[in-house]
């Protein structure tokens, strides 16, 4: 039996997190949602995340402080950046440090499922 991928969801917005987290246990997937990134680091779950869902502009850490962090850590965690506020440096940036992609808010569920389901595909083979 094969092990259930574990999805990190980092989103500063409570409604969010939980459309989120429904979304990845809709695709049979374990979710696990964090209120701040510095909570994610502190969970003791990263080392076992398969993908990371995060909000780019948060309070304290921002997603790409986050994505900073796990770099200098040396973990390589495919992470998912959406953001309400696209701009093109922050995308140019988080693609260049190995992001799987970056979805603007509002975006429909089909979308973020395409990505996380292409994220993990990868990473199982």
């Amino acid at each position: 039996m094969s092990k259930v991928p574990l999805v990190a969801i980092v989103d500063d917005d409570e409604d969010v997190r939980i459309a989120l987290e429904s979304l990845v246990r809709s695709l049979r997937f374990t979710a696990r949602a964090f209120a701040s990134a510095e909570a994610f680091l502190a969970s003791g779950v990263v080392g076992r995340t398969a993908c990371l869902i995060t909000d780019v502009k948060m309070p304290g850490m921002s997603g790409l402080d986050l994505q900073d962090a796990l770099l200098a850590q040396g973990r390589q965690v495919p992470i998912v950046f959406i953001t309400a506020y696209p701009d093109e440096r922050s995308r140019s940036r988080a693609l260049a440090k190995g992001a799987a992609g970056m979805l603007t808010k509002p975006f429909d569920a089909q979308s973020l499922a395409d990505c996380l389901m292409g994220v993990l595909q990868r990473t199982s083979e």
